[in-house]
């Protein structure tokens, strides 16, 4: 008789945030971690599997939180009874004052991660020996980044016979608390000055890198399509209307590869770089005092900032932010994250117009108006002065590795294709069934008049409707014929009204999918309200200017 395959042994990985268990997680399974050196961005469980072992790597867990990373964490705790429990070297005596509680009748192994920050001695190794001799577990120090095999052994070994985690137990105290040195961030001046150049750094270098590769590519893109074009041309109305209409698959669809997918690309390589080096959480901790009256905290701060290179990764993301601010910072990224692909065709409208230079208070009056939206929509909670950033300790800074960078892109660009693309393809077809309809026209002429109120001529009206549904609409702006009866500051008003008006319908749906349709539905009506006033604040204002 054939030999009945052994059975696959469950291990659930428990910690803190930033403690190294996605590492530890795919050094044991030889696979490449899918999160990177930044507080909460492990957001969802992920499986670790090989022949005999599967790991569950699980979202850092984050005292005094209320976070959906951190219950999803305590439920697989509590579903699952081997555990291997990851704790910071240079934290020790906090880590298993809070975390041995959690894990008490669970079977296991504590692997002390950070063990590089510690300077290894005879005493250190004592203080080991003593922790192992008074709760009977295996403590095992490593360096999670660079675990060796013998390393890796001993822990595989060690959960073979997993020992129980005692009911009581007072910890020896090691002794020590092991900080990183302070930066120029922790300046109380001007850090917080550094953390937003920082922050706005790469998606001013991405977007310009990226729009003039776009800008070289895209001729050579078009004159290849030419004959794919006149070919399906001689399809039906209907079919043609949706393969090479206004806003067909193949007229949009090298719009969004050519123009959104290298910023993408690129920005995603920089924020990459930023988590993995640490950076990322210092700018947090730099930006947090500022932020607090307006309901955001720093963390909620970086899923704003992924928003420009794709709402829907950042919109996800927030599932490691606060309960009390995560639609607040939802609203934020619908508001004021200009994706890759609303920014790009923002600077084409802005090149087109020979007026480059609007970037510059098109960006700073996105800011302004963005933390006056946030301010208005955080519930109280949020502003508290009460409310502090929920990080556990300071991050260490180091050089970020190409594998880590790597591995962050590669999570951004599989969002942005298997959530963003699909939607993209759906509403690609609404927009042409309704163009070949004849809606879309008919809407832009209902809501003509209503231009004047943002002292706009009424051929403004489509590419606002347009970049409701799609922020590629935003380039109607850069026709000839209607640049010529736009002023510099008509410009700006419209591309600021088209951008904010409305989330596109992919991040809509994401929106409702990771909250409600309810609350999706009620951040649009809001988000509408709040950019009219805005835009009409920014039309009359400029021209009284």
């Amino acid at each position: 008789m054939p030999t009945a395959p052994p059975t696959q042994r469950t291990t659930v990985i428990v910690g803190k945030e930033s403690t190294g268990k996605s590492e530890l997680a795919a050094a044991l399974t030889d696979r490449s971690p899918t999160s990177t050196n930044v507080q909460g961005s492990t957001i969802a469980c992920e499986t670790y599997q090989t022949r005999d072992n599967a790991f569950i790597d699980t979202p850092g867990i984050l005292f005094r939180s209320d976070t959906t990373t951190t219950r999803t964490a305590l439920a697989q705790l509590q579903a699952h009874d081997r555990i291997l429990l990851v704790v910071k070297a240079t934290h020790m005596d906090n880590d298993l004052a809070d975390l041995l509680p959690l894990v008490v009748g669970k079977q296991g192994v504590i692997v002390v991660t950070f063990w590089d920050k510690v300077m290894a001695s005879e005493f250190t190794q004592q203080v080991v020996n003593r922790w192992e001799q008074a709760t009977h577990v295996r403590f095992i120090p490593v360096d999670a980044r660079q675990l060796n095999s013998e390393q890796r052994q001993q822990i595989l070994e060690a959960l073979q016979t997993p020992a129980s985690f005692p009911q009581r137990w007072q910890p020896i105290p090691a002794g020590w608390h092991i900080e990183p040195p302070p930066t120029w961030l922790e300046h109380p001046r001007w850090g917080w000055m550094l953390a937003i150049l920082l922050l706005l750094l790469p998606a001013v270098i991405a977007v310009w890198i990226a729009n003039g590769v776009a800008g070289m590519l895209d001729p050579f893109i078009q004159a290849g399509l030419d004959p794919l074009i006149t070919v399906l041309s001689q399809t039906p109305s209907l079919l043609r209307e949706i393969l090479i209409g206004r806003y067909g698959l193949v007229t949009m669809g090298p719009l969004l590869f050519v123009w959104a997918v290298p910023t993408v690309i690129l920005y995603a390589l920089f924020l990459g770089a930023y988590k993995a080096s640490g950076l990322v959480e210092r700018i947090t901790v730099a930006l947090h005092p500022i932020l607090r009256p307006f309901g955001l905290s720093g963390r909620d701060l970086v899923r704003v900032i992924m928003g420009f290179g794709c709402n829907v990764p950042a919109v996800i993301s927030t599932r490691a932010c606060s309960s009390c601010s995560r639609q607040t910072c939802v609203s934020a990224i619908a508001f004021g994250s200009a994706c890759s692909y609303q920014f790009g065709a923002t600077l084409g409208v802005f090149s087109a117009a020979n007026l480059p230079g609007l970037v510059v208070p098109y960006l700073g009056y996105l800011t302004l108006t963005t933390l006056v939206y946030t301010r208005l929509v955080a519930p109280k909670a949020a502003r508290s002065v009460h409310n502090t950033l929920m990080i556990e300790q300071r991050t260490f800074l180091e050089m970020p590795r190409w594998s880590a960078i790597w591995r962050e892109t590669q999570g951004t660009l599989h969002q942005f294709f298997t959530n963003a693309i699909p939607i993209f393809i759906v509403i690609t077809v609404i927009a042409s069934m309704l163009d070949w309809l004849g809606l879309i026209t008919l809407l832009a002429g209902w809501v003509n008049p209503l231009m004047g109120l943002f002292g706009l001529p009424p051929e403004a009206a489509l590419p606002v409707i347009l970049a409701s549904i799609r922020k590629d609409g935003l380039l109607l702006f850069a026709e000839p014929d209607t640049l010529a009866l736009l002023t510099p500051l008509q410009v700006l008003t419209g591309v600021y009204l088209a951008g904010v008006l409305l989330p596109c319908l992919v991040t809509a749906l994401t929106i409702a999918r990771e909250q409600s349709v309810r609350f999706a539905v009620g951040l649009m009506a809001r988000q509408a309200i709040a950019a009219i006033g805005f835009s009409m604040l920014l039309a009359w204002g400029g021209n009284w200017l």
